[in-house]
């Protein structure tokens, strides 16, 4: 399976969606919306804001089933 490294986050607060290129070597903890500015954090449960937010789970989670952190 290949490895997907970019990801459409949905901002849940304001619905603007971006595709953005996910880091293959860190999950990313805050995500900043580029229209209404509110810091996205994951939610309970998730390593990163890819999983809880974005149309494709971060990498860690795509080749190993787990977060790097």
């Amino acid at each position: 399976m290949e490895i997907q490294l970019k990801s459409e986050i949905t901002c849940p607060h304001c619905g603007h969606k971006k595709v953005e290129d996910m880091p293959t070597n860190a999950c990313q903890f805050f995500y900043e919306c580029e229209n209404c500015k509110t810091v996205l954090k994951p939610t309970e449960g998730d390593c990163c804001v890819y999983c809880s937010f974005g149309t494709v789970p971060c990498p860690s989670i795509q080749e190993k089933g787990s977060c790097v952190q």
